[in-house]
């Protein structure tokens, strides 16, 4: 163990001396000032979990033989216990340990358990993958976070270098025209239009600001990661399978949401009902997909079809150049508005939000029509900088975080 330690606290150290983005996530000082004993940090691959976590422990008042960061899928930790590995680190004077990629550990749920309840150490942990870490064990017994997708509010600050503010989605329905106003302040001679999209295409996963020109490939590379290494090691898909999960969804990207029935996607993509709603589960945890359901589901059990978007619109736009405008608008929306708030879909109008709000997405010429009589309704319109009573610009959802 100790030729071990000293070779993973070489690599700490070289990982602790990388220069990091200025910029720090909304969820920065909440991991920060944490003061659970152990802090869980999930999210899709891309959003920056590794970047926040560095940047937390940099931030941290400890020595540097106090500290150290490891990764679980680094080749030196195949085969070592987690637990003997803390324990070691703790034995020496260690009081703060960084675990990146945790569900590449053996058995990491019941050796975190272990080093909980047996070990006073301080550990911040992340996972790409939602599937095994979110669960409600980890939920009660340590303090988990999900890292999103990069908001477009927080695209625009970091393309402009500006503060801008985030709003609750209630507060936005009533008091839209003196938030937008408060935006567009702060942008002052930015158009708010050309930003949103520019964030449609490029504005999900903070990489684009290291590297505009290789984006695309690293979308296409963090989806075949997801797809190789998530999907298939934790569920135990073969590879034959991973390129029906490919053509899955590239399908749902060519199509309006409820354009295809599940027995038709079934038999476009080759698999059988349940085996479909199988992958459908699997995407939509690991965040490629979005599966969105009827709001009548919520009370028993019908037969209604179910909408599915992919997980943003930077995932679409990789996919494809040919989507319905109003699946991009959906999905931008959706993916906006979900860390927030619950999503169902509805009869009349889009989206149901938060079981209150009724919305209907669509373009500056959008009517109310479809919404004629119904309480707690609102038209979201793309191609607006400003609102007016219940109509909102949709750009503005991408302001809640």
């Amino acid at each position: 163990m100790e030729s071990l330690f000293g070779n993973i606290k070489h690599i700490s150290n070289q990982k602790l001396r990388q220069k990091l983005p200025v910029y720090k996530r909304f969820l920065f000082e909440k991991i920060k000032n944490g003061t659970d004993k152990i802090i869980g940090i999930y999210g899709s691959r891309g959003v920056g979990k590794t970047t926040l976590m560095l940047q937390v422990l940099q931030e941290l008042n400890y020595a540097s033989d106090e500290i150290v960061y490891i990764s679980c899928d680094h080749p030196l930790f195949t085969n070592i216990s987690l637990f003997e590995f803390v324990e070691y680190f703790y034995k020496y004077g260690g009081k703060c340990i960084v675990i990146d990629e945790i569900h590449e550990a053996k058995n990491f749920e019941q050796e975190l358990k272990s080093i909980y309840d047996f070990m006073d150490v301080k550990i911040i942990f992340s996972g790409s993958s939602a599937v095994k870490i979110t669960n409600a064990s980890f939920a009660r017994r340590y303090a988990m976070h999900k890292l999103p997708i990069l908001s477009f509010r927080e695209f625009c600050e970091i393309k402009l270098d500006v503060a801008l503010p985030s709003f609750t989605f209630e507060d936005l329905l009533n008091s839209h025209e003196n938030r937008t106003q408060e935006v567009l302040n702060s942008i002052k001679d930015e158009k708010i239009l050309k930003l949103y999209n520019e964030y449609l295409e490029f504005g999900a996963y903070p990489y684009y600001f290291a590297s505009k020109d290789s984006f695309m490939q690293k979308v296409s590379d963090t989806i075949n990661t997801v797809l190789f290494t998530d999907v298939a090691l934790l569920y135990k898909v073969s590879a034959a399978n991973i390129e029906m999960l490919k053509k899955l969804l590239h399908t749902i990207s060519l199509c309006k949401p409820l354009e295809l029935s599940i027995e038709s996607l079934g038999k476009t993509v080759g698999v059988s009902k349940a085996t479909l709603y199988n992958y459908i589960e699997y995407l939509h945890r690991a965040e490629l997909l979005r599966h969105v359901v009827y709001e009548g589901k919520r009370f028993k059990s019908m037969q209604m079809p179910d909408k599915l978007y992919l997980s943003n619109t930077s995932l679409l736009k990789s996919l494809t150049n040919s989507s319905d405008i109003g699946t991009i608008r959906e999905t931008y929306f959706a993916s906006q508005v979900s860390y927030t708030c619950s999503l169902y879909y509805v009869k009349k109008g889009d989206f149901l939000v938060d079981e209150k709000y009724t919305v209907e997405i669509g373009g500056k010429n959008k009517s109310f029509e479809q919404l004629k009589d119904i309480p707690n309704s609102y038209v979201i319109a793309d191609d607006i900088e400003i609102g007016f009573k219940n109509r909102l610009p949709l750009w503005l959802m991408g302001f809640l975080y």
